[in-house]
């Protein structure tokens, strides 16, 4: 299988890579890129050999290149994002860059009839009915690699959709699972990011401490498995055994579990619909003892409830929804401000905000740059 991926110095890049090198025969890497990380892109690119590498800017592309052989050509910025995700012969585009950046390139893949190993969850909240329409029309899958939407994607194989009754998403609760909100004044960077059970990146642990990660994850399913929001519960799970489970008309209950460990639904993604052998451990139920669940509580954790406003909003209010949260969390990891005011950047930008039509990616990135603009300000 030929691969691309597209933030590969990320936690999900670089666990995909992990599941490379472990079946070297199976996989063959084409393309890779980065944002700023030369060092790791570099060292990816001289393991791997991929025929083309992508960088953010001309300068660290430049300097990527000094360190590269003449045989891996090296480009840069959105153009080279998209060369790289569809100007080649990989059978499968992994999208893992952070944010609404992924999403031309994932269209350009798409285009180019690559099948989508899917990490990006901001490609479908953005443009969730532009995206699936085109891989429709093109044939192309796409293959949840988040473990909350591959556990869904995976209980639903062999049944008729048509019986489907609800889904389940579980949450882990993040950082601050376990404190109130009088609690979370003044709570600092360094523990917002002491996840208790996924290592993952900076802003989608601060996603996962607000629950906007479990709101985006919401807004992906209503694409990825074409339901309505009255058919999506969130449940609180702080184990993050049961990745997520789904509920028919006979009230049968089918879940997917695990440890968590991302490098398994990656896996699935590249294999499926084949299972290989794991570099994950075995889940052993006995030893764990016990699993608790809490259901969710919409006032401790706000932008939850306005991700299922904005999904039900539909049209702009999604793309201004994650626009917002970008530019909110990156103020609060610069220290700009309080992990609180995130959730207030994220309800005054939608205040000001008159939901609109959305019917190309000119438009989506229009309202996603005032939604940016707007965070800004606040």
């Amino acid at each position: 299988m030929k691969l691309t991926i597209l933030g590969s110095t990320g936690s999900i890049g670089t666990q995909t890579l992990d599941v490379v090198a472990s079946d070297p025969d199976r996989y063959e890497i084409i393309g890779l890129s980065a944002g700023s990380n030369v060092s790791l892109l570099v060292e990816q690119a001289l393991r791997f050999r991929p025929a083309i590498v992508c960088l953010a800017t001309k300068e660290l592309a430049e300097e990527a290149k000094a360190l590269l052989p003449a045989a891996i050509r090296v480009v840069y910025g959105e153009e080279g994002l998209i060369e790289t995700a569809a100007d080649n012969d990989a059978d499968v585009v992994v999208t893992a860059i952070m944010g609404s950046r992924g999403l031309p390139a994932t269209l350009a893949a798409i285009e180019a009839g690559k099948n989508i190993g899917l990490a990006n969850k901001e490609t479908l909240v953005t443009a969730g009915h532009i995206v699936m329409e085109r891989a429709k029309a093109k044939g192309v899958s796409i293959i949840p690699v988040d473990s909350e939407h591959s556990a869904i994607f995976q209980c639903l194989n062999g049944e008729d959709r048509k019986s489907l009754s609800r889904i389940t998403i579980t949450a882990s609760g993040g950082s601050f699972r376990d404190r109130t909100r009088e609690q979370l004044v003044g709570v600092t960077v360094q523990e917002a990011l002491n996840h208790p059970n996924w290592s993952m990146g900076a802003k989608i642990t601060i996603d996962s401490a607000t629950m906007v990660n479990k709101g985006l994850e919401v807004i992906e399913a209503k694409w990825l498995f074409g339901i309505n929001y009255d058919q999506i519960d969130v449940l609180i799970h702080p184990e993050s055994i049961i990745h997520s489970y789904v509920e028919f008309a006979d009230n049968s209950v089918i879940a997917q579990m695990g440890l968590p460990d991302m490098r398994v639904p990656i896996q699935y993604a590249l294999t499926y619909p084949e299972r290989q052998p794991s570099l994950c451990g075995r889940l052993d139920l006995a030893a764990i003892g016990k699993l608790h669940f809490r259901e969710m509580d919409y006032e401790r954790y706000p932008c939850l409830r306005m991700a299922f406003e904005c999904g039900r909003a539909g049209q702009s209010a999604p793309t201004v929804f994650n626009a917002a949260n970008e530019v909110a969390v990156a103020r609060f990891l610069n220290g700009e401000i309080d992990f609180l005011a995130i959730e207030r950047v994220l309800e005054k930008v939608l205040e000001k905000h008159s939901v609109t039509d959305v019917n190309d990616v000119e438009t989506i990135a229009a309202i996603d740059a005032w939604a940016r603009q707007a965070a800004a300000a606040i």
